[in-house]
């Protein structure tokens, strides 16, 4: 058997795999009605009835490296199957490269908790790590596309609550607040910048307080805020000294040199020696030059598949914290923001390397 064969054999398995692991019950992202630029995660509060976790169910070892969670009921997995029905078999091993990879989940409405709960647990039931996205900060988005979020200071806290309620002792990687400080550096006149620097230093500290997780404080790109400085002092109003480090490069298309370089002049700036992630699901082919680069840019191609295998001892892992395929916004012809559009994400795959 060919490598090519033999690779396209185990991403069938792995499909008819994630496939029959359907029964979970999630509800699909598009009946969320306010999803965020990435929301794909199950309504809040619909929780599958084995939600509650089997005696079983265990967070990784201590000392090993994760093995991140692969969501059965993705829209690039009911895409596949759907293709599949319809022959059209070669757009639909297309999209295997984004459905077999693991991508975070986000989380931006009320009943988070039981939302979580389901997500770690059925992680754990894999023997792997979820990672997830809290997107529910007061003024989200600086009422653009991904407008929303709690409405206001004791909402958001009760829901940052709730949420690491649902974290229990299973553990994930949990990335804070995409966009949320590079905003406000940026300039958000809609949000007081006094009070989401404390929410957000609550949310890390909350989420800290459970064993196992890992946690990531959002801080933009590197074309966003060029000169890092500008976010030192946000970053540690935003609680970054109690996190395990920062995100960078979230839903955005900067290379993996060029957000690593950045990320290691910020951690330099931070002190503290701070590890960072960075969100290679969009980048195979760098930043878009053109206007409106961060919305849903043409010729873009999948990045880096999601690993702990950095090569790099203050890179912590490599992840696909925005859905690919999924749409920034209504711009190019694209659905409302977090709606799945089969065809951009047909020519991510298409154009991804390897």
């Amino acid at each position: 058997m060919s490598p090519s064969s033999s690779r396209r054999l185990r991403l069938r398995v792995a499909l008819a795999t994630a496939l029959l692991l359907g029964g979970l019950g999630f509800a699909p992202a598009e009946t969320v009605d306010t999803a965020p630029a990435e929301a794909t995660a199950p309504a809040e509060g619909t929780a599958p009835a084995e939600a509650t976790a089997p005696a079983e169910a265990t967070a990784p070892s201590e000392g090993t490296a994760p093995t991140f969670w692969v969501d059965p009921q993705s829209s690039a997995v009911r895409q596949v199957a759907e293709w599949r029905r319809a022959g059209r078999e070669a757009d639909a091993r297309l999209i295997e490269r984004i459905a077999g990879q693991p991508q975070a989940v986000w989380l931006h409405s009320d009943g988070a908790g039981a939302a979580v709960r389901a997500h770690v647990d059925a992680a754990a039931r894999a023997g792997r790590t979820a990672v997830l996205v809290a997107y529910f900060i007061p003024h989200r988005d600086c009422g653009a596309y991904s407008s929303g979020g709690a409405r206001d200071a004791a909402h958001y806290r009760r829901w940052i609550d709730d949420f690491a309620s649902g974290l229990g002792s299973r553990g994930a990687y949990v990335i804070v607040e995409p966009d949320a400080v590079a905003q406000l550096v940026a300039g958000c006149r809609s949000a007081d910048a006094a009070e989401r620097y404390g929410l957000l230093a609550h949310a890390v500290e909350r989420l800290k307080r459970q064993p196992h997780t890992k946690v990531y404080l959002d801080a933009g790109n590197a074309s966003w805020i060029p000169d890092e400085r500008r976010l030192v002092t946000p970053l540690r109003g935003a609680g970054i000294a109690k996190a395990d480090g920062f995100a960078l490069n979230v839903s955005n298309h900067q290379t993996n040199a060029t957000s690593s370089a950045y990320a290691h002049r910020l951690a330099r700036e931070l002190g503290g020696g701070k590890h960072f992630v960075i969100d290679s699901s969009r980048n195979g082919n760098g930043p878009y030059q053109g206007p409106q680069s961060w919305c849903n840019p043409p010729g873009r191609a999948l990045g880096t598949p999601p690993t702990t295998r950095t090569g790099d001892p203050s890179l912590d892992a490599y992840l696909w914290i925005k859905r690919p395929g999924e749409s920034d916004g209504t711009c190019r012809g694209g659905p409302r923001a977090g709606q799945w559009w089969p065809e951009y994400a047909l020519g991510l795959a298409r154009r991804a390397r390897g």
